[in-house]
């Protein structure tokens, strides 16, 4: 079960009961996370469990078994192949969208058991319409008599009994009456930045209360306001689409209860719900890949092909796109409703998406765009009808227009003038407010890139973010400082990209030129030899300084930097902040501590004394820093060189990094070296290092025009606490950083965005009050 996640008129689940009923065997419903959905998020996984949560609760009610599992410790095999080995037949819904297709063919190619699809999602099945279909009135044509016989009829349930399963599940199931959601997607390795929608609660029985009032309250009108986003519900549109696209509701009983209801708006919405959306399925079912140009009709593949070479008036990197940074006033609150909401209205859907192709470099680059956008936030992302939808941006199920630039003949449609027939002021009002209900006060003490990815994605969701740092600038280690006009990365050296959610950002700063890949080479020194080594990483450096990456991150960040915090008070219900020196810095809801181990302990003492206690036993080893700034060149073409020995740890030729200029290096003694010489004068470790720098590699150092030591006291967090971040709900304090997760950059970020979701998930359980 995962796309009609309910007890009551489901195929899927009918045909189940009755193949179970009649090889005499008990029926049990699995339903599981498998945790590597690529737009996996607390948003859509809170919803996920709350809808399970309802929909498990009716079927024991009912006297069927059912399991629930969450994704498996340490990247085991998930349950569900377990279970078929053992399983008499196999039952699971036929849904088109990407990557159920897939997951469902590799199910039946491997399964030793008989499997079913079965289509619990269209009034008319898929199966039986026997070709796809590009524009909706020949749909309309094709299925109106279909419609016509099935919406009236009642749904026949099955009557048959069902025995109980008691055997081994082979895995230990999620108790979904005693589990909260909010605290499961704690523990899961999902996106962390993307919080629940708390006035959007999975389930069937939240479903039905929705559909009940609009069915009740809005369809008579919905001909007349459904194309004004400005319109309160439950006026305008149902805002039933998160419940449809995981099935919480029954697409026949809506259908069923429109007809019935009848009116002046009963037909539109039929029209909307039956043709449009059931066409958006025949595309998904009938096309290969949705995510591709090639699934366009062929005239449109041949226009935006001819024009991909076209000028764009500005270009916009996904990350930008996502927390509404464009010049568009119309575009920036339709996606700020998608980013903060999780949904957007289905008109205004069609102008958003349309200014997309101008802002990205082609064609193929702008599908990606949009549905990495609708996908990643809309609760009724991944859905047959958004690929419906995205794709008619580009010409789906549609005709040739007047021919224009970027879009060729594709259809046109203007922010500026859909802003000229709504409302904007008050649509303005209703998506700007958080999703929490209200806007937060939240202090960031640090401004490292743990600090930064935290409060960018505090800020995104609608809350008022302080940065205080007691440094120069932001970016922590991954900073940059120059000497004669040359830039030299005196702390993080590179980074690399492990895990995708940090891919996501790093893709951008790509696009932005923020980021560049830097391909050294690499090599190994050791008693006065070079030896090449065969590296294949893929590593990355802001340009033209490591610094770029914290400053990629703080745009429209309100900084407060050279500014030392001393340990938060608890006033009226707040946190008041003062700095060292006395200056009161304001009164906060909620704090994120995004500092070295040793500097966050007498800042949790006044929150938390045991997790002050656990942030003064992490320790970090400590490195000498040495940039120096040649005459000329070395004559070696290394870029980054390892070294074994107790003196050195790291050296990097400074000109092979792009952007950067001069004939300068970076050295970095081994922590070991460091910590014995850690109180020494700086020529004395200029001196020791640039020696065993010539004595290791065999590269003579020629004139030093000028040399600078640095000393960083916590450059390496030597035992992380292997957790992605910390929280106090009693107070609203998330801590994070690299002695969290571990030492690299991203885990810098990822420790950051997890504590930003602690805070957004409570803030999401407080919605309200």
């Amino acid at each position: 079960m995962h796309h009609a996640v309910r007890d009551h008129e489901n195929p899927a689940l009918d045909a189940a009961i009755e193949i179970a009923a009649w090889l005499s065997v008990p029926l049990l419903v699995y339903q599981g996370l498998g945790g590597n959905h690529r737009f996996d998020n607390d948003r859509h996984l809170v919803f996920i469990l709350q809808g399970a949560s309802d929909a498990h609760a009716a079927l024991r009610r009912r006297g069927v078994s059912t399991a629930f599992a969450l994704p498996p410790p340490g990247g085991d095999r998930p349950p569900l192949g377990d279970l078929l080995a053992r399983a008499a037949a196999a039952v699971f819904e036929d849904y088109p969208a990407p990557p159920f297709k897939r997951w469902a063919r590799r199910i039946a190619d491997t399964s030793p058991a008989p499997v079913i699809a079965v289509d619990a999602c269209c009034v008319v099945p898929m199966q039986t319409i026997g070709r796809r279909y590009d524009r909706a009135f020949e749909f309309r044509r094709a299925t109106g008599k279909d419609f016509g016989q099935r919406v009236p009829l009642p749904w026949p349930e099955s009557t048959s009994r069902v025995l109980g399963f008691d055997g081994e599940l082979g895995f230990d199931p999620v108790d979904l009456e005693t589990i909260d959601p909010y605290e499961v997607c704690s523990r899961l390795t999902i996106d962390h930045s993307v919080p629940p929608v708390a006035d959007t609660v999975g389930g069937s029985s939240a479903g039905y209360a929705r559909w009940n009032r609009f069915r009740d309250e809005g369809l008579d009108g919905y001909a007349r306001h459904r194309n004004d986003a400005a319109v309160d519900w439950p006026h305008g549109v149902s805002r039933l689409s998160p419940y449809l696209h995981h099935g919480h509701v029954s697409p026949f009983r809506v259908a069923r209860e429109a007809w019935s209801h009848g009116g002046q708006g009963h037909e539109k919405f039929l029209d909307e719900l039956l043709v449009w959306r059931e066409l958006a399925y025949n595309f998904c079912f009938h096309t290969a890949d949705p995510e591709d140009l090639s699934a366009l009709p062929e005239w449109a593949q041949n226009t935006l092909q001819a024009h991909a070479g076209d000028p764009r008036p500005r270009q916009i990197d996904d990350e930008s796109l996502a927390r509404s940074d464009t010049p568009d006033e119309l575009w920036n609150l339709a996606q700020c409703s998608l980013r903060l909401h999780g949904e957007l209205h289905n008109n205004l859907r069609m102008t958003w998406a349309k200014a997309i192709p101008a802002w990205r470099p082609d064609p193929s680059a702008a599908l990606r765009t949009l549905i990495e956008l609708n996908h990643r936030f809309a609760l009724d992302g991944s859905d047959p009808n958004s690929y419906g939808g995205l794709l008619w941006t580009l010409g789906l199920f549609d005709r040739p227009f007047e021919e224009a630039p970027i879009t060729g003949k594709i259809r046109s449609r203007s922010t500026q003038a859909h802003a000229r027939r709504l409302d904007v002021e008050r649509y303005r009002r209703r998506v700007t407010r958080p999703a929490a209900g209200r806007e937060r006060s939240v202090a960031v003490i640090g401004a490292g890139v743990a600090g930064l990815a935290a409060a960018r994605a505090l800020h995104d969701q609608g809350h008022r973010v302080s940065v205080f740092d007691k440094s120069r600038g932001v970016g922590g280690r991954a900073a940059t400082r120059r000497i004669d006009g040359a830039g030299f990365d005196h702390g993080a050296q590179y980074f690399t990209v492990r895990d995708p959610r940090f891919g996501r950002a790093v893709r951008a700063w790509l696009e932005s030129g923020d980021v560049v890949r830097w391909s050294g080479p690499f090599a190994r020194a050791a008693n006065g030899r070079i030896e090449t080594l065969p590296d294949e990483s893929e590593r990355f450096v802001g340009a033209p300084g490591m610094n770029l990456v914290g400053k990629a991150l703080c745009n429209g960040l309100v900084l407060n930097l050279q500014t030392r915090v001393a340990p938060p008070k608890r006033q009226a219900g707040a946190w008041e902040l003062v700095s060292d020196q006395g200056e009161a810095l304001g009164a906060f809801d909620a704090l994120v501590i995004a500092v070295p181990a040793p500097q966050a302990a007498p800042l949790l003492e006044p929150v938390s004394p045991s997790l002050a206690a656990r942030a003064a036993a992490v320790t970090h080893a400590p490195a000498w820093a040495v940039l120096l700034d040649l005459d000329e060149p070395t004559g070696r073409d290394a870029g980054g060189l390892f070294f074994d020995r107790e003196t050195l740890s790291w050296a990097a030729r400074n000109a092979s990094k792009p952007q950067r200029d001069g004939h300068g290096w970076v050295l970095h003694a081994a922590p070991g070296w460091t910590r014995r010489h850690l109180d020494a004068g700086a020529e004395q470790v200029i001196e020791r290092l640039c020696r065993a720098f010539e004595e290791e590699s065999g590269v003579r150092l020629p004139g030093i025009r000028e040399a600078r030591a640095h000393r960083w006291l916590y450059a390496l967090a030597e035992r992380p606490l292997d957790t992605e971040a910390l929280w106090v709900r009693e107070g609203q304090v998330a801590v994070c950083g690299d002695w969290c997760l571990g030492p690299r950059i991203e885990a810098a970020y990822l420790s950051g965005q997890a504590a930003a979701g602690y805070l957004l998930r409570h803030l999401a359980t407080l919605h309200g009050t």
